[in-house]
């Protein structure tokens, strides 16, 4: 149980990070900035690690995963320029810090992750958070959402070797995808724009995620 005290404290330390870490780094959307600024990171690490909540960098989250740093968050956020009504699909729940964020900005957000455990503690969390419009699938997220529906934006959280076709496949007629395209140990976070029969892609910088287990990912 987070204390008063503690609540203050979080409070000052999220401040700082909008500041110094976001917007001093040329984060400009204001809804982007908004929501990093509301939403208490503190809720989605465990006690351990909350005099960490807001530093600048990963934290583990259990299972092998991380939470990632706010400022590659909210970079990729902004890259996804989400409309209120737009519809999103999340590839890598973990611990649900990135899908609150989504689901504050879209309509609704269908997030996977193939770790069930991960997926019931991001739940729980969004919902004591009071978080409603997201819908949770356990299973290979390089595959796509299961019945082939498509989307607005898609976000892939984790590293893949190539955009999985299957993504490609589920984006709507104006579009944009955001992942990290690489190797195991080294990463370009690439925008993919899609307007009609058109594609357009292009590299916003270098990064380091964990890697995508799955059909179209990489091997276990």
């Amino acid at each position: 149980m987070v204390t008063f005290d503690q609540q203050a404290q979080f409070a000052v330390q999220r401040a700082a990070m909008v500041q110094v870490q976001l917007k001093d780094r040329g984060i400009t959307d204001a809804r982007v900035l908004a929501v990093m600024g509301e939403l208490p990171r503190e809720a989605f690490v465990s006690p351990a690690y909350w005099a960490e909540a807001y530093a600048d960098r990963p934290l583990p989250i259990g299972m092998g995963q991380t939470i990632s740093q706010p400022y590659i968050v909210a970079r990729m956020t902004e890259a996804l320029d989400i409309e209120p009504e737009n519809e999103v699909l999340e590839l890598g729940t973990g611990c649900g810090y990135q899908t609150a964020i989504l689901a504050r900005l879209a309509r609704r957000v269908f997030t996977i992750d193939r770790v069930g455990q991960l997926t019931e503690g991001a739940q729980a969390v969004l919902g004591r958070l009071g978080i409603e419009n997201v819908e949770y699938f356990v299973g290979d997220g390089s595959k796509g959402w299961p019945g082939g529906r498509r989307f607005d934006r898609i976000i892939v959280t984790a590293a893949v070797p190539q955009v999985p076709q299957p993504l490609l496949d589920q984006m709507g007629d104006d579009a944009v995808l955001v992942a990290p395209v690489g190797s195991e140990f080294s990463q370009d976070l690439i925008v993919h724009e899609k307007s009609g029969d058109e594609h357009r892609t292009r590299i916003l910088c270098g990064c380091r995620f964990v890697k995508l287990v799955g059909k179209h990912g990489f091997a276990e």
